[in-house]
């Protein structure tokens, strides 16, 4: 039970991360009101970095950021690494 509900929760916020970073970049094009980058990144960091890099990479967005172009593959790998240490203690 609580796997599908963290598997639901995941594919969730990784749509949401995805598209927002869609979003940004067409308002950035547009010159309009942009979302935060502290969102982007808490996005990732709340489980959404595989959609949040998929969007960087299939939008083109924030990919010269540093904090991005490292930062969120950094936020997949300790999630990566917490899951294994999760899972491996209970099994």
């Amino acid at each position: 039970m609580i796997e599908n509900i963290l598997i639901i929760y995941l594919v969730f916020l990784n749509a949401v991360a995805f598209l927002t970073f869609g979003w940004d970049k067409s308002k950035a094009r547009k010159s309009g009101w942009r979302i935060p980058e502290k969102t982007l990144l808490l996005l990732a960091a709340l489980g959404g970095s595989p959609g949040a890099y998929a969007g960087m990479r299939i939008f083109h967005h924030k990919t010269k950021h540093i904090q991005f172009r490292l930062g969120i593959p950094l936020i997949f790998l300790v999630q990566m690494l917490l899951i294994y240490v999760v899972w491996d203690s209970f099994h």
